[in-house]
């Protein structure tokens, strides 16, 4: 009775299921409930080609596989040391009523009638409500119900995302001298216990400062200089060491993050196209996110044209690089010919589903928007040969439903971190203008 007691009541929101088609897998031993409301929800949103369409036609076969002849009115065993799931139907008698309450009739009170009345005949236990909708879960507190977002894939700590290079001030002169004169040099202490797998590291003493990256098979600390790459230069210490490891063959997976204007794209883009000989193709993407929310189906046109608007900034930064050289200028040229014969490829990242990614250098903008289940999603694409750039910034999200510590760039930074084959730069100081620095920092 007590194991009973100690067993908790989830009710999933929409949201969630759209937001992972597995979340009912990912309650432990408790138990699972199903607002019927939700299945009418997910129909709507079957049809398409958007990762949440992906989601809710998985979700909805998931549900169908467990339904089986039986259906899933009554508890249904999610598994060996899981709990049970159920869908239930909106009750017809309860002491509080969300649509009294909020005056209105709406899917969203549909769904807190479910919890309310699950909470009237389950003293006993505790009913928690799970969405990725923050109103919805303060709805849900103001009419005395527990609520939680989604937990899975969300990064607690983002002190390791959001905190600065990492500085060491007063080392000798002699550890700096050497670092120039060798190019690598023994970690031996310097890094005071710190050391981190591809991470990068500004070195001083009183007058000289040395820009590293520690390398972790070595154990070794390696200078890191400025390189140039398609007519783009470093401004500064965190493009500097942005470069290099996007130059960096072994370094597979990058991470750059950083404010707008501070150069992550432009980086990714110039680094691509100065080693466009190493690899088939060079793809740029981002996530679309819907202007006003709505699908970019009513936009005219093909599904080029459609995803047209949404790929302008990757064309922008093409145009910059391109501007750097004149018109009969072999790297002018070069790009010229790289986009006519598709070496050089923007597309939306709906149609890399299902596609293996062979020797392609694969940049994906705005990274920040994905989820956790998209971020695996496109990493788990790449075939033998290929490097896969993230840029973003991770308090720059479009989606209501992700937030810093929720969205796929958050833990696509938190789980990789520490692998020799990823490198994650934060770049700290914008270079687009005057302008756009004094408005990151004043609004």
């Amino acid at each position: 009775m007590t194991q009973q007691r100690s067993r908790k009541l989830f009710v999933l929101d929409t949201s969630v299921l759209l937001f992972d088609h597995n979340a009912i897998n990912n309650f432990e031993e408790h138990d699972v409930v199903i607002p019927i409301t939700v299945l009418e929800e997910l129909d709507n949103f079957k049809v398409g080609t958007e990762t949440k369409n992906f989601e809710a036609r998985m979700v909805v076969r998931l549900l169908d596989e467990l339904s089986g002849k039986t259906g899933l009115n009554n508890w249904k065993s999610l598994g060996s040391k899981k709990g049970n799931i159920k869908i239930v139907a909106p009750p017809a008698n309860l002491r509080t009523n969300a649509e009294h309450v909020f005056g209105s009739i709406k899917n969203d009170h549909t769904i807190l009638n479910v919890a309310l009345s699950l909470h009237e005949k389950s003293r006993s236990r505790k009913v928690i409500l799970v969405t990725k909708d923050i109103n919805l879960r303060l709805k849900a507190r103001a009419l005395g119900l527990g609520a939680e977002d989604y937990q899975t894939g969300k990064v607690e700590d983002l002190a390791d995302i959001s905190n600065k290079t990492p500085e060491f001030h007063n080392l000798s002169s002699e550890i700096i001298r050497d670092l120039y004169q060798k190019k690598t040099i023994p970690e031996s202490g310097i890094l005071n216990g710190s050391k981190l797998a591809n991470g990068y590291y500004i070195l001083n003493n009183c007058t000289e400062t040395a820009l590293a990256r520690y390398d972790e098979v070595t154990d070794s600390l390696h200078r890191v200089d400025k390189k140039y790459a398609y007519g783009v230069k470093p401004k500064n210490a965190g493009q500097t060491f942005a470069m290099d490891a996007l130059m960096n063959d072994d370094i597979k997976l990058i991470a750059l993050q950083g404010v707008a204007g501070s150069g992550k794209t432009l980086l990714a883009l110039a680094a691509a196209l100065e080693q466009k000989t190493k690899f088939n193709q060079i793809i740029l993407s981002r996530p679309i996110v819907p202007l006003s929310n709505r699908d970019i189906g009513f936009l005219p046109g093909d599904a080029e044209d459609k995803i047209s608007p949404y790929m302008q900034p990757l064309w922008d930064n093409l145009k910059f690089i391109k501007s750097q050289f004149r018109e009969n200028e072999r790297k002018s040229k070069a790009l010229e010919d790289l986009q006519e014969s598709g070496q050089l490829s923007l597309t939306a990242l709906t149609f890399i589903r299902g596609r293996s990614l062979s020797n392609v250098i694969f940049i994906i903008d705005e990274a920040q928007n994905l989820t956790p289940h998209e971020m695996k999603t496109i990493i788990t694409r790449a075939g033998e040969g290929t490097k896969i750039i993230f840029t973003g910034d991770i308090y720059q999200i479009d989606s209501p439903y992700m937030d810093a510590h929720s969205n796929g760039l958050s833990y696509l930074i938190d789980r990789f971190k520490g692998n020799k084959i990823f490198a994650h730069i934060k770049l700290e100081k914008g270079e687009r203008s005057e302008l756009a620095n004094l408005a990151n920092e004043l609004l």
